[in-house]
């Protein structure tokens, strides 16, 4: 158990070491893209040789396939739905502020739209924090069950956490703070989320390792699907969009990286 404890903090010490990083620091957005695509590249070999191959060997390919459905449904309808929340709802106005509106001049708007941009980008932030919690708590149970007693297995899994984990809190608090959120109230924030993962560890090593092996699948299925959901939705494109074809490059090193680890 003191393995689960110790892997746990681990891969969740990333999200406070990226919040610290989020609410002191601007970093370039090409650097956030080049760790966001080494991020996806250790994930795609996560969920590939530690999640849903796993899920297949305990529960059959029904059973896996279904799981991983299931995820990525869950997890895009969640997405979409923060995506919206998140949007800057449009305030009518009033018919005698429209006259008044056309005569205010480009230097007086201009100043207005950091406004609204902060406040968007501080929106994104929360929902980036419950993105993270919601394909966090099946992946970070599933390395709890990977350790398998012993230990001695999920290091694969363990590193695409940390390297996904760490860009992820960086861009998510950078974005709270943006919005004028205290940098104490961030680092609580994302503290209590970290907290959260390092208990799911612990309960995918103890009561959930113990389950029947078709019950464990589900799990570790649905953690596939909310992974490989959040790949194309977000990761991915946030990645490409702001580093360019390079990013083909760190995204091919992060893969290297997490299938060497997965042979060890």
């Amino acid at each position: 158990m003191g393995s689960a404890w110790l892997f746990g903090a681990v891969a969740s010490s990333a999200l406070i070491l990226g919040a610290a990083i989020g609410v002191r620091f601007r970093l370039p957005k090409r650097l956030l893209a080049i760790l966001l695509s080494f991020a996806a590249g250790a994930l795609i070999t996560a969920l590939s040789f530690e999640l849903f191959e796993d899920a297949y060997e305990r529960g059959g390919l029904v059973r896996a396939a279904l799981g991983l459905l299931v995820g990525a449904l869950v997890f895009t309808v969640l997405s979409a739905l923060l995506d919206r929340w998140a949007q800057p709802r449009a305030r009518p106005i009033p018919a005698d502020e429209v006259e008044g509106s056309v005569k205010l001049d480009t230097d007086a708007a201009a100043a207005d739209r950091p406004a609204a941009a902060a406040s968007t980008r501080g929106a994104a932030g929360l929902a980036l924090l419950a993105a993270v919690t919601l394909d966090g708590v099946p992946e970070n149970l599933a390395l709890g069950v990977s350790l398998g007693g012993a230990g001695s297995g999920g290091l694969a899994l363990l590193a695409a956490i940390f390297v996904s984990n760490l860009p992820e809190a960086l861009v998510g608090a950078s974005s709270m703070r943006a919005r004028g959120r205290s940098a104490a109230s961030i680092l609580v924030l994302w503290g209590a989320c970290a907290v959260v993962l390092v208990l799911a560890v612990v309960v995918g090593a103890g009561p959930f390792a113990n389950s029947d092996p078709e019950t464990v699948s589900l799990p570790l299925a649905f953690a596939a699907g909310a992974v490989i959901a959040s790949l194309a939705d977000t990761l991915m494109p946030e990645a490409y969009e702001h580093g360019g074809p390079a990013v083909a490059l760190s995204t091919a090193a992060g893969f290297v990286l997490s299938f060497t680890l997965s042979l060890a």
